[in-house]
């Protein structure tokens, strides 16, 4: 069997795995062999510490060398539990051993026999006891004792010793077939160990330095890989010959604008300007907090184009935020003698077929519209510039699309979702990154509370003051329905529950994500227009609605969210003139929960949030990094690893500068680039 259909090979088909274990096995991503061994411990069990039984502490887990003494007793207190109990001794001391529920041990325990227990430590009366320890007789030491073991995160149905004898079994089979990815002159410049050490050690490490030798050769090729591969994808965007646009006066636009745009707008602008002015194709992102005014980066974009006789397509991912932006940017454009049509599914087919005649005989200036910018039958005279907003909803694959109805036309993606600086170049490999980082000066900072359960009647008494002075609040939970194993209230059952009583009399509305888009948007459509007073929802809201008129943002549940998910939800209020509020019930007493509640309400700054959001999360789970289509992390943590990621960045310099990937020695890590690539750049799509 080739080495790489070995590493394929199906996971049920391993010794000790078979069909119902390896259901299990796909609860937790390993189908394959190469699944197995790139599932990596999320922890160790140091069962090296051997003691005498009389220096052992209370509380601490170690293991003993000793004999069972006594005779090995087994009682039944109550139905469906069995204790066996013994007494040990290790010729300093005694120690009395209790296992519950394992009655086969009665027969398989010898006295006088040499064994390791291993466990917690506590003291009970005059001695110590051990509780469940795992046993292995001396002379077998080395399996299940005398040895620092992994820590997985299991599934149901499947225990630390099932899957450690999974993963030993993948190892064995893989030992010799491994290809080495990382040149000599890589793992010799940053001292990496090579591949085999490498996943025999991060899974059954000998001691803790070997472990942790085989993590940062892992990590490192992880990044190394990971960015190789973003800087291919945008190397084939940004190396592209694009429209060389002439300058333009922008000053009759900027002199019709209510506003001075902020220092960072006008930054961004100019960073704009001169991508647009190159011969090389725009491929950039703008990340400006939310509220920090992107649309009017995207209007001077427009201008631009239009200005030079361009066309330019503005695609969002629903239907109210293209009318939103329809009639935000349509007057002002106008004025200035450019076109703007809508376009949307709901558009009607007359209206439609007679926008998209206008496009395609260049006699439309701009298209705002959802994904039926898309279709086929949308045609472009002489598009220039496409402008995509809130990236993370919009495939790699559907940029591509709409870019391919132009030659080679200029790309700007619009996020409101804050990225911490530090990890822009990880996410945003293909795209050139702008940042606004300054609000402007007249949005009013909302004032964020965190609550706990007891102070829900005062919360709903708020509510129903806010809706008295004319102004509309939200309410966001985090589960759609009933859910046993998390006792959070779902959206539907709050809707029903407040309407009938707590607040009784008001227009109380609800949204989720099950629900139907046309249906989802026909009550999103009358909260706009102020027809509801509340609306219930779970975090379908988070993106991009702008409702002036709503003030008030009551989030349940606020432990189950992220911060960065906390700061967008935040974000729909405090879009008018009145002040805002937010609300973040919290029913968690966890320390990390704490901590998320005090960064909520003492900053309004995303960047400072996105920062923090990153320090409190594990590996892979930092918010944005899946939106954003970058595989998700096997073993690299973005927060601890920065130093790697510094060092990987610098390698990848030299390896683009240089050419490197071209030449014999790299061959390899090319190959495997290139198979990251097909597999996990596909599409990044979260509709």
């Amino acid at each position: 069997m080739p080495q790489e259909a070995f590493f394929r090979k199906s996971i049920k088909y391993i010794k000790g795995v078979g069909e119902a274990r390896a259901k299990l096995l796909t609860k937790l991503g390993i189908v394959t062999v190469d699944d197995a061994i790139n599932y990596f411990p999320r922890d160790y069990e140091d069962r090296t510490v051997l003691k005498r039984i009389s220096e052992i502490v209370d509380g601490e887990e170690c293991g003993v060398a000793a004999s069972i003494i006594s005779d090995i007793a087994e009682s039944r207190p109550r139905r469906n539990l069995s204790l066996i109990k013994a007494l040990a001794t290790d010729g300093t001391s005694f120690l009395s051993i209790t296992w519950f529920n394992q009655s086969y041990l009665k027969k398989s325990l010898e006295k006088n026999v040499e064994y390791i227990f291993f466990g917690k430590v506590k003291r009970s009366g005059m001695r110590f006891e051990m509780v469940n320890p795992v046993i292995e007789k001396l002379e077998d030491q080395g399996k299940i004792t005398g040895r620092i073991l992994p820590v997985y995160r299991l599934t149901k149905g499947l225990t630390h010793n099932n899957l450690r004898r999974i993963i030993e079994n993948c190892l064995k089979l893989t030992s010799n077939r491994y290809v080495e990815t990382l040149p000599n002159s890589i793992r010799e410049e940053h001292k990496l160990c090579e591949i085999s050490f490498s996943y025999e050690e991060i899974h059954f490490p000998q001691s803790f330095q070997h472990a942790e030798e085989a993590r940062k050769r892992l990590v490192f090729e992880e990044l190394l890989l990971l960015q190789l591969g973003l800087l291919k994808s945008k190397g084939s965007n940004t190396d592209q010959r694009g429209i060389k646009f002439e300058t333009v006066d922008i000053k009759p636009l900027l002199s019709m604008l209510p506003f001075t745009p902020t220092s960072a707008q006008q930054r961004v602008f100019e960073e704009i300007r001169t991508d647009m002015e190159s011969n090389r194709r725009m491929n950039r992102l703008v990340q400006g907090d939310v509220g920090s005014g992107k649309t009017i980066v995207a209007v001077t974009a427009i201008y631009f184009a239009a200005k030079n006789r361009y066309q330019s397509a503005f695609m969002v991912p629903t239907e109210i935020l293209a009318e939103q932006h329809f009639n935000s940017v349509s007057p002002l454009l106008s004025e200035l003698g450019i076109s703007v049509r809508l376009l949307t599914g709901s558009t009607k087919k007359k209206e439609k077929d007679e926008i998209k005649e206008l496009s395609q005989k260049g006699k439309l200036d701009v298209l705002i519209g959802t994904h039926a910018i898309l279709e086929d039958d949308t045609n472009f005279s002489r598009l220039g510039l496409v402008v995509t907003d809130e990236q993370h909803r919009f495939g790699v694959r559907q940029r591509a699309k709409l870019s391919a109805k132009g030659e080679n036309p200029d790309l700007l993606v619009m996020t409101a979702t804050p990225i911490p600086r530090t990890l822009s170049l990880v996410l945003y490999g293909d795209l050139d990154v702008s940042v606004i980082d300054e609000l402007p000066p007249n949005r009013k900072p909302i004032d964020t509370y965190a609550v706990h359960e007891g102070y829900r009647a005062r919360v709903y008494n708020f509510i129903r003051k806010i809706v008295a002075e004319g102004r509309q609040a939200y309410i966001v939970c985090p589960l759609v329905e009933d859910s046993e194993e998390i006792e959070a209230e779902s959206a539907e059952g709050l809707a029903e529950r407040i309407r009938d009583n707590e607040l009784a009399g008001l227009r109380v509305g609800l949204i989720h994500g099950k629900m139907k888009a046309a249906e989802k948007e026909k009550i999103m459509r009358s909260y706009v227009k102020g027809e509801l007073n509340v609306l219930v929802s779970t975090t379908v809201i988070e993106v991009g609605v702008n409702v002036p008129n709503a003030t008030l943002m009551v989030i349940e549940n606020a432990e189950r969210f992220g911060l960065s998910q906390l700061h967008q939800l935040r974000g729909r209020v405090g879009r008018g003139k009145h002040k805002s509020y937010c609300i973040l019930i919290n029913q968690s007493k966890s320390e990390i929960s704490k901590q998320r509640m005090d960064i909520m309400t003492s900053t309004n700054d995303g960047f400072v949030i996105s920062e923090k959001d990153l320090e409190l999360r594990g590996p892979g789970d930092v918010f944005g990094v899946r939106q954003h289509g970058i595989p998700e992390m096997k073993i690299a943590n973005l927060y601890m690893d920065l130093d790697i990621l510094t060092d990987v960045q610098k390698t990848v310099k030299q390896i683009m500068d240089r050419d490197l990937l071209e030449t014999d020695e790299y061959k390899p890590l090319k190959e495997k680039v290139e198979q990251l690539m097909a597999e996990r750049f596909k599409e990044v799509s979260l509709n």
